[in-house]
C-alpha cells in the first residue's frame, strides 16, 4: 500500500532513540537513515514515531538510527531483507538496485516542474513501480518524500554546461547519479554520504551536488563557494519498510504505521519546500555566490541520455511518466 494524494507528499517515520515511545513500547522497530538530526526527515520520524506509539497504544515504537549509524546507503538496504533494520529512507536510485524502473523518479532532468513531480508521486504508475519492487525486493514502499531539487556546488561559477568539463564531482553511489556528469563532460566520482564533507575539504574532489537543505545540514557551503542552481534532478526518497517486520506485524498495526507515515510525509514535504525558498539568501549572507544557472543547455544534453543504455526503464515507463 503506497500512500498518495497530499499526505504523501513526504514521508518519514521513526522517533528518536530517547523518545518514550521507545521505552514504553512492546516492539522496537530500527529506522534507519543518513541524514543529520537537523534535518525535516528526522523531525518528522521522530514525530511518527511518537504517534505510533499513541496509536498501538504502545505496542510499537520506533528507534531511529540517523547519520549512517547503522552503515551506508548500499548497507541499509540490504539490512531490510536481512530484518537487520525495519525501516528506511533511501534514494530512488539506491532501490532501483533492486528493480531498476523505480529508479526513474531519481534520474536528472525526468521532471519538467514540482507539479509534475507531484502528479508522479500521486499516480498509478508509481503504485506499479512501487509493486514490483515489492515482488523483486520483498519489500514494501509506503511513500515518497519530497527531498529537492539538486544543485551542484563547486569553487567556481558553474553556468553552462561546459563548465563542467573534466570536473571532478561527487555522486552517491548508485550509477545513475552517473547521468547528469557523464552528459556535461564531468567526472563522476562514487563516494559515500558521511566522507564527502572531508573529500570536497582535502580536493578529493573539485564539486558535489545536493538539494539546499543537504547543502546547509552537511555544511558543504564551508568548503564550496559557489552553489549553482542546476535543479538538475526533482528528488525524493522513498520510506520502505521491509519485509520481515511487515510480515512480523498484525494488518490493523501495519495500517496504523501506513497512516502515520501518510500524515508525516505531508508535512515532511512542506518543511522541505519552504526551507528551499529561503535558503538562497541563507547562502548569501554566509559568504557564498549564489548563481542562478539558464538549464535549458544542462536539460537537453541529459535528456539525450534518457533512454539511452544507461537507462533502466522502458520506453513504455518513461512515456507514461512524460505524459504526466
Amino acid at each position: 500500500m503506497l500512500a498518495t494524494g497530499a499526505a504523501a507528499a513526504g514521508l518519514s517515520l521513526v522517533p528518536g532513540a530517547v523518545s518514550g515511545a521507545k521505552a514504553q513500547a512492546g516492539k522496537v522497530l530500527k529506522w534507519a537513515h543518513v541524514y543529520e538530526t537537523s534535518e525535516p526527515y528526522h523531525k518528522w520520524a521522530e514525530w511518527a514515531g511518537e504517534e505510533l506509539a499513541k496509536r498501538t497504544d504502545n505496542r510499537y515504537g520506533i528507534e531511529v538510527f540517523p547519520a549512517s549509524t547503522l552503515g551506508k546507503e548500499v548497507d541499509i538496504n540490504e539490512g531490510l531483507g536481512l530484518g537487520t533494520v525495519d525501516i528506511i529512507y533511501t534514494g530512488q536510485l539506491f532501490a532501483g538496485r533492486s528493480f531498476g524502473a523505480l529508479a526513474i523518479g531519481g534520474a536528472p532532468f525526468m521532471f519538467r516542474d514540482f507539479a509534475h513531480w507531484e502528479a508522479y508521486r500521486d499516480s498509478e504508475l508509481l503504485q506499479e513501480l512501487a509493486a514490483g519492487y515489492r515482488d523483486a525486493a520483498g519489500n514494501h514502499v509506503a511513500s515518497l518524500t519530497y527531498y529537492g531539487q539538486r544543485h551542484v556546488t563547486s569553487n567556481k561559477p558553474i553556468l553552462k554546461p561546459e563548465d563542467m568539463a573534466g570536473l571532478k564531482i561527487r555522486v552517491p553511489n548508485a550509477p545513475l547519479y552517473m547521468m547528469f556528469p557523464k552528459a556535461v563532460g564531468a567526472n563522476p566520482t562514487p563516494i559515500a554520504f558521511a566522507e564527502v564533507y572531508l573529500a570536497l575539504q582535502q580536493g578529493t574532489v573539485d564539486a558535489q551536488e545536493n538539494p539546499l537543505t543537504t547543502i546547509q545540514a552537511k555544511k558543504f557551503y564551508e568548503v564550496q563557494s559557489d552553489i549553482n542552481l542546476t535543479g538538475h534532478i526533482t528528488d525524493a526518497l522513498l520510506t520502505i519498510v521491509g519485509g520481515p517486520a511487515k510480515d512480523q506485524m498484525e494488518e490493523a498495526d501495519y495500517n496504523l504505521l501506513l497512516e502515520v507515515l501518510h500524515e508525516a510525509a505531508a508535512g515532511c514535504t512542506g518543511d522541505i519546500q519552504q526551507n528551499e525558498a529561503s535558503l538562497g539568501e541563507w547562502f548569501k549572507e554566509q559568504g557564498n555566490n549564489v548563481n542562478e544557472v539558464d538549464i535549458t543547455p544542462f536539460r537537453e544534453a541529459t535528456m539525450a541520455l534518457h533512454n539511452g543504455p544507461d537507462a533502466t526503464w522502458s520506453q513504455e515507463i518513461y512515456d507514461k511518466l512524460q505524459a504526466l
